[in-house]
């Protein structure tokens, strides 16, 4: 592909993957201050429990068959077909034992009433099963836009619905309803846009050319989300609901936060860098240059998120979860290192060494596993300082398999990155001390959000910013089209 087509390709990708995420914040920010401010920490604790199980179960029910789709040079109806029906069969197994296995999930926590509302909230992983192959297709396919509206249709449906019954009075219920009314539209709407359609010609020997590889972006996955939900395991155990609830909001906040850059990222960077993974020169200079945008993007946005945390958590949801602001505050610093971590991790995948991101993962888990297992006597924020600690120097692990897959130098990719991250976190520092005189918090967010960005723009203008020069005269010229 011509590296004009490419780079028209993948800028279009990063706008609608912008548009994607930005709205789906925008709707989860909405949404959330409305159920927070209804709901209770311990609504939030009880959901958040459940959490790493459905997690867990969705990723073996889609066992890396996305990836794997999308990395066959060469695919055909039966490829979708036979992961169609093999993800649809796993699900429904998978959901049989959990159902099973309510009571002993109820009694690790001490909670009986976690029973029916596990054996109702596992659902959402069964319905998932079913888009599994028409999200690949569009995934493959760049369509970016279709994935957009997807997820923005599914956003307002579920939203309203989990609105209006928290103001009905169901609790926890209405939380665990809203995310299975959120899969079931996602479905609904991949089926509309996908051209593909399931038979009933049931063959999975298309599996074989795909099973070595998927198989390990599953072990993979799985222990990313006993990693991400680590917190919410520990707090349920050795802690209370209404602090498993504090830490999720917290979390909630940050994963809108970096979800943003990564899901931008997320949707263009593992199929173009796999279009350009037999130019090892090429693929370089493509991933030196996501690795400066995301680094443009995700420092001032999640440092800007730490700084604002209290006032942001008092006015939208109350100082009721003021608690959650001091944990936002840490996780979002860690959170601005998280979308980095992911363009690492696609390029490894576009590489085809689902083996050495398996394997690398696996040792990251057990190392944090280990960690806060040790640590939990000495309370959340000693946990969560560790954890991310230990998240943001594991860059230098993933950065080092990259180095023997594309020679990318340590020091030109910490020029890519650290520059924007030394810039942000001075702008960040500076507006703290030159706004703590202001008294009315309303005033107070404003003026950090507006100053805090217009100083970063201005040192990234003086700079002369290669970054910040290409991407504002892309949005001119999309703003000269429209």
């Amino acid at each position: 592909m011509p590296e004009h087509s490419l780079k028209d390709k993948t800028a279009k990708g990063l706008l609608w993957g912008g548009i994607n995420n930005g709205a789906m914040q925008a709707l989860n920010l909405v949404f959330g201050v409305i159920t927070a401010r209804i709901l209770n920490d311990t609504d939030y604790g009880m959901v958040g429990m459940l959490s790493i199980f459905s997690l867990i179960a969705g990723s073996l029910q889609e066992s890396g068959f996305t990836a794997a789709l999308v990395n066959k040079k060469d695919i055909r109806h039966e490829d979708y077909n036979a992961v169609f029906w093999f993800c649809s069969g796993i699900s429904l197994t998978l959901y049989l034992i959990l159902f099973g296995c309510a009571p002993l999930i109820a009694a690790f926590y001490g909670q009986p009433a976690l029973v029916p509302l596990a054996r109702y909230s596992f659902l959402g992983f069964l319905i998932a099963s079913l888009g599994i192959p028409h999200s690949a297709y569009l995934f493959r396919n760049l369509m970016v836009r279709q994935k957009a509206l997807t997820s923005i249709i599914a956003l307002i449906v579920s939203g309203t619905t989990g609105v209006a019954l928290a103001l009905a009075g169901f609790s926890y219920w209405g939380i665990a309803t809203q995310s299975i009314v959120y899969v079931a539209a996602v479905n609904l709407c991949y089926l509309y846009f996908s051209p593909w359609r399931p038979t009933l010609k049931i063959d999975f020997r298309p599996l074989r050319g795909m099973i070595g590889f998927s198989s390990r972006l599953l072990v993979t996955n799985i222990f990313t989300h006993l990693n991400n939900n680590l917190f919410s395991v520990l707090l349920g155990r050795y802690y209370s609901e209404r602090e498993v609830g504090q830490f999720n909001q917290a979390n909630k906040w940050n994963l809108m936060g970096h979800s943003l850059i990564s899901g931008m990222v997320n949707s263009v960077a593992l199929p173009v860098l796999r279009q350009v993974s037999d130019d090892k020169e090429r693929q370089r200079r493509v991933f030196r240059k996501m690795l400066r945008f995301t680094s443009f993007v995700s420092f001032p946005a999640m440092f800007g998120l730490s700084l604002i945390a209290p006032e942001l958590i008092t006015i939208a949801i109350t100082d009721k979860w003021l608690p959650s602001a001091r944990i936002l505050q840490l996780l979002a610093v860690g959170g601005a290192f998280i979308p980095l971590t992911n363009l690492y991790t696609n390029l490894i995948v576009s590489k085809g060494k689902s083996g050495t991101f398996m394997w690398n993962t696996i040792i990251q888990g057990l190392s944090q596993l280990v960690a806060m297992c040790l640590l939990y006597p000495y309370g959340i924020r000693t946990m969560l300082t560790v954890y991310i600690v230990i998240n943001v120097g594991w860059l230098l692990i993933w950065h080092y398999l990259v180095w023997r897959e594309i020679r990318l130098g340590i020091f030109p990719a910490l020029k890519d990155t650290l520059s924007f991250g030394a810039i942000a976190a001075a702008v960040m520092i500076a507006v703290h001390f030159l706004t703590a005189f202001i008294p009315n918090i309303y005033l107070l967010i404003l003026v950090k959000i507006v100053s805090a960005a217009l100083l970063y723009l201005l040192i990234m203008w003086a700079s002369g910013s290669a970054t910040f020069r290409e991407s504002m005269q892309y949005l001119l010229k999309r703003g000269q089209k429209a």
